[in-house]
């Protein structure tokens, strides 16, 4: 089982950030002519149809990873509908995908993991994480930009407990805002999602006993305003005065953003912060050989940290029965997690690319993919 401590990395900026693996032997071109890590082979370039889905939050970086490798490889055609991570879950679970973007790992509690061995022939699947961003708090206040909330707070407002703007657990935090008595209108995700999942987690691990719910990936409070997909949620936010939501940082421009407390300080979210929210987690009790999964912690205190993230994850099967299925989607997944793949997120998306000894040992799992 995968143990290894994620190093601790200082991390002022988005190119110091960018991965400098060295050639892993399995994930370079096989004598078969599989892809190399950047997607490419030396016996010519791939072909045929790859067809995957889930995080809506991935979406960004998949139109980039797309790109980049069709550009290298044109006679291949990937898909991906970013129908959510529970949908995407369920479509590679039945076969539909061969690989699918989730918020958040397979774990039993709905039998999810074990459908997954069971669609990947009894092995375990392969789950790498791909994508590292922070979630935003966004709302829709005129004139106001930016606010300060803890994270007891973040969770009464979402539980309907805090009902109004000029609150006095919100005007406590933001000393000179002029806050208006206008009502809190909270937008949730109306899908089964990865976001939601991570988002109530933090409120589940940091709100103080504020919120009453265990974390889950479908919504726990009915009524309110519901939404589908991380656009929609942007959407219905930027729709509607006086509301909040949580949705990828990367889609969240032109709205108001909260800066959580950490410590003593407040934080607003970065690709920096949600690096070193990551680099201080531990692996899940889930992880093993080839799924490489951490349980975030919410509660870091880390100077900087950012701890409202999605590690996003891509899971594949260790093998395949078509050896074109097989070597697209070594070849693909290869390019997500390669310092060019990574990059590429970066500059579209906005993520943080994967810490070095993650990446590294993400690109020796991915690249062990193989045919049966």
């Amino acid at each position: 089982m995968i143990r290894t401590s994620i190093r601790r990395a200082v991390v002022p900026g988005i190119a110091v950030l960018a991965i400098a693996l060295t050639g892993c032997g399995a994930s370079n071109e096989s004598s078969d002519g599989s892809a190399s890590s950047d997607g490419s082979s030396s016996s010519g370039s791939l072909s045929g149809e790859l067809a995957g889905g889930g995080s809506s939050a991935q979406d960004s970086a998949q139109q980039a990873w797309r790109a980049a490798f069709q550009s290298t490889n044109p006679d291949v055609t990937i898909t991906y509908d970013p129908v959510g991570s529970g949908g995407g879950r369920e479509s590679f679970n039945s076969g539909a995908y061969a690989f699918a973007g989730s918020d958040s790992y397979l774990t039993d509690d709905e039998g999810e993991l074990s459908a997954a061995k069971k669609r990947c022939g009894g092995e375990d699947p392969v789950e790498v994480p791909v994508y590292v961003s922070p979630i935003a708090v966004a709302f829709n206040l005129p004139g106001i930009d930016s606010l300060n909330l803890d994270a007891k707070t973040i969770a009464e407002i979402f539980d309907g407990k805090i009902t109004k703007w000029n609150d006095q657990a919100i005007a406590s935090q933001n000393d000179g805002v002029d806050l208006p008595d206008t009502a809190i209108s909270p937008v949730h995700r109306s899908d089964d999602s990865g976001t939601t999942q991570n988002f109530t987690e933090y409120l589940n691990a940091a709100g103080e006993g504020a919120w009453s719910y265990d974390p889950d990936g479908v919504w726990p409070i009915k009524g309110g305003e519901a939404a589908e997909g991380t656009s929609g949620v942007v959407a219905a936010i930027k729709g509607g005065e006086g509301t909040i939501g949580y949705a990828d940082e990367s889609q969240t421009s032109g709205l108001g953003i909260v800066s959580v407390k950490v410590g003593s300080d407040y934080n607003a979210p970065s690709a920096e912060g949600a690096a070193k929210a990551l680099a201080v987690s531990k692996p899940s009790s889930t992880a093993t050989d080839t799924m490489l999964t951490y349980d975030i912690d919410r509660t870091t205190t880390e100077t900087g940290a950012y701890p409202i993230l999605l590690a996003s994850y891509e899971i594949a099967c260790q093998t395949y029965d078509d050896a074109d299925q097989a070597a697209l989607v070594q070849g693909f997944l290869s390019y997500m997690v390669s310092d060019e793949g990574q990059q590429a997120a970066a500059e579209q998306a906005g993520s943080a690319p994967l810490d070095p000894s993650i990446a590294s040992q993400a690109q020796q799992i991915v690249g062990a993919i193989s045919a049966k």
